[in-house]
């Protein structure tokens, strides 16, 4: 980055944006090689993915439509008791794919400090250090999930609470429907903010010592005052995914489409996709400095140098020189 550390606090949507395009394109080797390494096998994956729940989705419609017709020892029977029983293998491949990307996270972002702290770097540099960085990771990543599993099951109950009441007190439909609408859009938005949280705190994970719960509060804490813009960064980049993911559908998914054109929009939203997982993953590690600057937080190029420095060593963690960026004393 080419821009004073006192900048950096006054990017906009539009800058963060277009910062986030002149990194990739100025280092635009490395990270193709990073897209093609990490980004693109871990797309096929969630691509794939999709298409699988999709017919599982679809089946499990017609198994509902026909259960009553079916026979209990038929073999259509017998087929969609195990399509139910293995239902959760996908959700289960969904979570493995979220839990395989944390390589991609790490080393993007251990690319873009780099390139902050005028640092030279390489893709063999860059993979030596996933296993270090990535233990740090899988432990922010299991505590956002647990806090994704509680903030579900709540929002679960309060609706099940609701659909008791409409039912015991014959509620009228009108306000049965608002208040389920207001649920539905306090559900996302608190869905939103807990993503927010857990994306800038991989990028705490990965350029500080906290991970876990400390890089969850300390993500908090620096997403104060910066919050306009993290919604707005996270909007543009969600409305992308949308639209890849519809033309995915369409394209792809549905069996009316012409066997040529299907491949062929597959490898485009492939592509696509991974360049936007990419893009999004670099937007995050710029919000990051961006916030520690509005928070006129410590980033000095050479302290953050002697911290990835850090990240590369093999002696203990105990005998190692505590690096931190911390808050400059205004």
């Amino acid at each position: 980055m080419d821009r004073d550390q006192h900048e950096l606090q006054f990017l906009g949507f539009l800058s963060v944006y277009r910062e986030t395009s002149t990194t990739i394109l100025k280092w635009r080797k490395i990270f193709a090689q990073i897209t093609l390494t990490l980004i693109l096998p871990l797309c096929i994956v969630f691509l794939a993915l999709s298409d699988v729940t999709q017919l599982f989705s679809s089946e499990i419609v017609i198994y509902d439509i026909n259960q009553g017709d079916t026979w209990k020892y038929s073999p259509r029977y017998r087929d969609l008791s195990s399509l139910l029983k293995n239902f959760w293998l996908i959700e289960l491949g969904f979570f493995i794919s979220i839990s395989v990307s944390l390589p991609s996270i790490s080393a993007v972002v251990y690319t873009v400090a780099c390139v902050y702290a005028a640092k030279q770097i390489t893709f063999k540099k860059i993979m030596s250090i996933l296993p270090r960085v990535w233990k740090r990771l899988i432990v922010t990543f299991f505590w956002c999930f647990a806090l994704f599993f509680v903030y579900n099951v709540v929002a679960i109950g309060l609706l099940i609470v609701w659909l008791v009441i409409v039912g015991e007190y014959s509620v009228g439909t009108t306000l049965g429907i608002t208040v389920a609408v207001i649920l539905l859009i306090l559900y996302v938005v608190g869905f939103a903010y807990i993503t927010m949280i857990w994306q800038l705190a991989n990028v705490i994970s990965v350029l500080e010592d906290a991970y876990g719960r400390k890089a969850m509060a300390k993500s908090k804490g620096l997403l104060r005052g910066k919050m306009g813009l993290s919604v707005w960064c996270f909007l543009g980049v969600l409305v992308c995914s949308v639209l890849f993911q519809a033309l995915f559908e369409s394209l792809v998914v549905l069996d009316s489409v012409p066997t040529g054109i299907r491949i062929g929009a597959g490898l485009i939203c492939l592509l696509l996709l991974s360049m936007l997982v990419l893009f999004d993953l670099v937007v995050q590690t710029v919000i990051y400095f961006v916030c520690k600057s509005y928070h006129h937080e410590n980033i000095d190029s050479s302290c953050l140098s002697d911290h990835l420095e850090v990240c590369l060593e093999d002696c203990p963690s105990e005998g190692r020189k505590a690096v931190q960026l911390e808050q400059l004393q205004v």
